[in-house]
């Protein structure tokens, strides 16, 4: 009877060994889509923001003003990430920035598609299996210079 007991437990740890494995590949695989839907993003927004060039190329004598990208307003959540990626020259990751913008691990990805979604460039890298972000440099000078993001001190407080 302690044979069949013990081959019952022994074939149940193998499960769940198999299980886990299988869960952790995957979260792995969620991650991977995750970013690959990011980037899909960001690709639908500038193949709009390149058809709105092309019509106003089109037009040749009408006035087109699309220099200056439109930034929907951001909620406290979104500025807390922003202002982490702004302040920050090397990419981070997910954990580095949940850490420094002290908000939880489970919404900063979606606060970073968010952010895509309302024209912030995010440059994205994979670096041993791990997605590292950072603001685009060029995007980081303009804020600098034009506020397009429009970040107050009261916004913090």
């Amino acid at each position: 009877m302690s044979d069949f007991k013990d081959n019952t437990n022994n074939e149940f740890s193998k499960i769940r060994l198999a299980l886990e494995e299988h869960l952790s590949a995957i979260n792995e695989n969620s991650s991977e889509i995750q970013a690959l839907f990011d980037y899909l993003q960001q690709l639908d927004n500038k193949i709009e923001k390149l058809s709105q060039r092309l019509d106003c190329v089109q037009m040749q004598g009408s006035e087109c003003h699309d220099d200056l990208p439109h930034i929907v307003p951001l909620n406290h959540t979104e500025k807390k990430v922003f202002l982490t990626l702004y302040t920050e020259q090397l990419p981070l990751s997910h954990q580095e920035i949940s850490a420094r913008a002290r908000v939880p691990l489970s919404i900063v990805g979606e606060c970073l598609s968010s952010l895509v979604d309302k024209s912030v460039p995010i440059l994205r890298t994979m670096a041993n299996g791990q997605m590292f972000v950072k603001l685009s440099p060029s995007f980081k000078e303009r804020q600098a210079k034009e506020n397009l993001v429009n970040l107050s001190l009261e916004s913090f407080m």
